[in-house]
């Protein structure tokens, strides 16, 4: 085993997000980011256990010391379709009692079936129960079973980004004022009550989930952080077409940012592991070199699925997180 997979990570950080919250994401003046400080590690736990069974692993995790915890945000998901699959909210709720350090949030929620006023409450909320815990991710959504439960045919990909645009631009203002007020293309709020407004200020973080130039412009906008998992429109599975798709994403970004006048380094960058050919659970050596590379594209955060050995792909052995945690999170 190689002592090495430590060093990558220096004085490992917990829960800085609020800190560098407190001001404006566009604030500063755009400049290259140097990204070689630490990498913060979170988990993806899918909401489908007894609850008794994911509250001891959630409240394990946390133990470890992980930095993030998340969740899907459906009504049901792929694979897990005719599985036992429970709503987000309440999940991260009941997650937020159990747990005490460990930072929470939805990986990532949508406008499928979401509206702003009332998931911005939630969140407002959640963020109380949780002590300033709590990060909302969001996406433009898929064209699954998400899209279509209301009766609705799936919408076109820029008619998604459209709608996400419209949907943070509303999150944000209702997150930031106690009373909010607003018209634009998808939504129309009137007066809606924000008090007593979220713990962490000016508000919650957001994540926004973006692949393509357009939700990336909504990212880097509106976004505490961007998240990516790659580029779901890639024929090319393999690691290098993985590295590929992902640099020119975080190329995109940067653009984006001189080009809006936002500051890069303030703009989280998450990169979470789903179909990723690298398999970095496999071994200590294998997530070692995983944040290595994530260090060199110039991302602060990584996510991973927590193993589920009856997965057929997230099926590594769930004792690597606990070995991931003495080699690299009491460093």
């Amino acid at each position: 085993m190689r002592l090495a997979v430590k060093n990558p990570f220096g004085d490992h950080m917990t829960t800085h997000w609020s800190a560098r919250h407190q001001k404006h994401p566009q604030a500063a003046q755009c400049r290259t980011p140097a990204r070689l400080g630490p990498v913060r590690i979170g988990v993806v736990m899918l909401p489908t256990d007894p609850w008794a069974r994911s509250v001891a692993r959630a409240q394990h995790l946390d133990t470890l010391g992980f930095d993030h915890l998340w969740t899907y945000d459906h009504l049901s998901w792929q694979r897990y379709r005719d599985q036992d699959w429970h709503a987000a909210i309440p999940w991260l709720t009941g997650i937020a009692a159990a747990t005490s350090h460990v930072r929470l949030g939805t990986l990532v929620t949508s406008p499928n079936f979401r509206h702003p006023v009332t998931l911005a409450k939630e969140a407002m909320t959640l963020d109380h129960i949780s002590a300033g815990r709590l990060t909302l991710g969001v996406g433009a959504g898929g064209t699954g079973f998400d899209a279509t439960v209301f009766g609705d045919q799936p919408l076109s990909p820029r008619a998604r980004a459209d709608r996400l645009e419209a949907f943070v631009e509303v999150l944000d203002g209702l997150l930031r004022t106690p009373e909010y007020s607003v018209e634009n293309s998808h939504y129309r709020v009137h007066e809606a009550q924000m008090i007593p407004g979220c713990v962490q200020r000016p508000r919650l973080p957001l994540a926004v989930a973006a692949a393509g130039p357009r939700t990336i412009a909504t990212a880097v906008r509106y976004g505490d952080a961007w998240v990516t998992f790659g580029d779901p429109a890639s024929s090319d599975p393999t690691v290098a077409g993985m590295d590929a798709a992902v640099r020119s994403q975080s190329s995109l970004v940067d653009r984006t940012c001189e080009r809006l006048g936002r500051d890069p380094a303030s703009l989280d960058r998450i990169f979470l592991s789903g179909n990723d050919p690298r398999r970095p659970l496999t071994s200590l050596d294998a997530f070692a070199d995983f944040v290595a590379w994530a260090q060199d594209v110039g991302f602060t955060d990584l996510v991973v699925h927590d193993p589920r050995p009856d997965d057929p792909v997230w099926d590594q052995d769930p004792l690597i997180l606990d070995e991931i945690a003495a080699a690299v999170l009491s460093s």
